[in-house]
């Protein structure tokens, strides 16, 4: 897991409940001694484990609502440092992007040559719903991935429903996500500056 994910859990640590809380999760996690984490070195996955697991702790929540916050937090984190970009090359549509998810892996592992992105595989259905197949070598992110959905609706203002219909933790065979997209709103007119207004 490289620093960039463990430097984002830090800032949303400190951002929503304080750089003290954020000490306690660091000492509880057994990571005092670590000043900051280095955006593109990669750390082993026990580190990432361990935040969360303190997390827990500090701050009274389970391991699927801190994943669940994270997910929220991530999107704004991102597009902060400089990523938006990288969605935006993905398509006009948000079908678009879920299905060049793979293709932005790919792109983003440039950056991170250790990267293990997940496997995604949409299937479009007539009711503009997408089963969305997901895989991982890592375990308990599903609710993370479920909650960036809902942010990823959000440059291509399609509000949009995930839930969760298969998982690995229960006994299925592989995660599966449905995705309910309503029609893009119409922003141009409140937002000159909009994907629509620009073309």
């Amino acid at each position: 897991m490289y620093g960039l994910v463990n430097r984002a859990i830090q800032q949303m640590v400190c951002t929503q409940h304080g750089e003290d809380v954020w000490q306690r999760v660091k000492d509880r996690a057994e990571l005092k001694d670590l000043d900051f984490f280095l955006t593109y070195q990669a750390y082993t996955d026990d580190v990432g484990h361990r935040l969360v697991a303190a997390a827990t702790v500090e701050l009274g929540l389970s391991a699927d609502q801190i994943m669940q916050a994270f997910g929220e937090y991530w999107i704004t984190y991102t597009a902060l440092e400089g990523y938006e970009q990288l969605l935006e090359s993905t398509g006009e549509t948000l079908p678009d992007l879920l299905d060049q998810l793979d293709n932005l892996d790919a792109r983003a592992a440039v950056a991170f040559p250790e990267l293990q992105p997940p496997f995604f595989r949409c299937e479009h259905r007539a009711d503009r719903s997408i089963t969305l197949e997901y895989r991982s070598k890592r375990k308990g992110l599903a609710p993370m991935v479920t909650v960036l959905f809902h942010g990823l609706g959000q440059p291509f203002h399609t509000p949009l429903t995930v839930d969760q219909i298969a998982s690995r933790e229960r006994g299925d065979a592989r995660e599966l996500l449905h995705v309910c997209l309503s029609p893009p709103a119409d922003v141009s007119a409140a937002h000159p500056d909009s994907r629509d207004a620009r073309e």
